[in-house]
Formats: structure tokens, C-alpha cells, sequence
């Protein structure tokens, strides 16, 4: 019995693969409110890409044995923006968009390796290297894009969401960030609620690296390749 949510001889994948997606979705965060005059996250280390200044330990060891976890969040100062909210939202969405993007690049990764002919299918290295990128790497990164734009406190969905509604509607809503703080993690715990909202959302995963898998076959050159680990 493993008391990981993963399967333990492929642990070093998901930790390399959340160390890097954790890292580059706060440095996104912290780079581009730092870019738009706020140097709070600058001052505090956090426009670094050393995981040291972004990874919560805590949150990464729930995440092996829950499969759910967390880094340590970016602080902003939207006052300092010379447009609050339209800059708001840039810094929010940077860091989903960086998840976004790393999934591609990983995929990028995979086709060019089966281009330049680097392995063989039927060989140990073409069975890590399909582990490692396409079952984790891109995987994650593309699920860790969609459960970020979730409409619900403390996600970067909830702040995208706020800065659209108005003054009024935002102080309402700060009244209520508690009771949707525990809806998200009901859908998280419950298997019945997180099968009817994320187990569909997170399907959405698919047909996104389908997508992306059928551009990277067309641009290269190269024929149709399974994308299973």
C-alpha cells in the first residue's frame, strides 16, 4: 500500500514536473506585476525562478499524497497599476497562460525528439522520456491551466472574475470569498461534486493537447504519434 496519490517509481516526475510548473506560474505572476510597476513581489525575492522563493513544502507534500496542492501565492499591489484593473487581470492571467505555455513547449519537446529520430518506440529511454513529458509534464501543466481559470476564491479565476464586476459587486463578493473558499474545496474532497465539475472540466485537457499534438505533426512534418505514456 502507497500512501502517494501517484505511483511511487514515478514520483521523480511529479515532483520535477510541479517544481517547474509551480515555479514558472508564480515567477509569471511576480515578473509581470513587477513589469507593470509593482515592485512588491520584487522586494520579497519572488521575480526569481529559483523554486526555493515560490514552492510551499507543505502544499507540495499534500499534493503527493492528496493529489492536490499549492505554492506560496504572489503578493500585489493593484493601487500601484497605472490601469488597476485591465493590469489586474495581465497579472493574474500570467500565470495560468505560463502553464499553458510550458505544456506546449514540453510537447514542442516530445515531436522534435521523435524528428530528429532520438529514440527508438520501443526502447526504455522512449518509455521515460513519453512518462515524463506527455504523462506528467504537459498533462499536468495544461490540468494545472484549466483549474486555475476556476471561477472560485483562491484561484486566479475568482481575481479575473473580480476585476470585471463593479465596486459594488466587488465588496459583496469580498463578503462571501469564505463560503467559496469551502465550495472549492468541497469540490475538491467530495468524489461526487468534483465528478460533475472538475473530473469534465479537467476533460477539456484532452482535445487541448490533441490540438496542440495535430499543429506540432503538421508544422514538423512527421507522422501521427499516440500520446500515451
Amino acid at each position: 500500500m502507497s500512501f502517494f496519490w501517484f505511483p511511487l517509481a514515478e514520483l521523480p516526475f511529479v515532483i520535477l514536473t510541479m517544481l517547474i510548473a509551480f515555479t514558472v506560474h508564480e515567477y509569471a505572476h511576480a515578473w509581470t506585476a513587477y513589469k507593470f510597476g509593482d515592485t512588491t513581489a520584487y522586494e520579497q525575492g519572488r521575480v526569481t525562478l529559483n523554486p526555493m522563493a515560490h514552492i510551499d513544502l507543505f502544499g507540495l507534500l499534500f499534493l503527493l499524497v492528496a493529489g492536490f496542492g499549492w505554492a506560496k501565492p504572489v503578493p500585489v499591489r493593484r493601487s500601484r497599476f497605472k490601469r488597476p484593473r485591465l493590469m489586474s487581470i495581465m497579472v493574474t492571467a500570467a500565470g495560468p497562460v505560463s502553464n499553458l505555455l510550458m505544456a506546449f513547449i514540453g510537447l514542442f519537446l516530445y515531436f522534435l525528439m521523435i524528428k530528429l529520430h532520438a529514440f527508438d518506440h520501443s526502447d526504455a529511454l522512449y518509455q521515460t522520456v513519453s512518462t515524463f513529458l506527455i504523462k506528467y509534464f504537459v498533462s499536468i501543466n495544461v490540468t494545472l491551466f484549466l483549474f486555475n481559470l476556476i471561477p472560485l476564491p483562491p484561484l486566479d479565476g475568482y481575481r479575473i472574475v473580480e476585476e470585471f464586476a463593479s465596486l459594488r459587486l466587488r465588496m459583496k463578493l469580498v463578503q462571501y470569498e469564505q463560503w467559496g473558499a469551502f465550495i472549492f474545496l468541497l469540490f475538491i474532497f467530495l468524489p461526487p461534486l468534483r465528478a460533475v465539475t472538475l473530473t469534465p472540466l479537467f476533460s477539456l485537457g484532452n482535445p487541448i493537447i490533441e490540438g496542440m499534438a495535430e499543429f506540432f505533426v503538421r508544422i514538423l512534418g512527421i507522422g501521427r504519434t499516440l500520446l500515451t505514456a
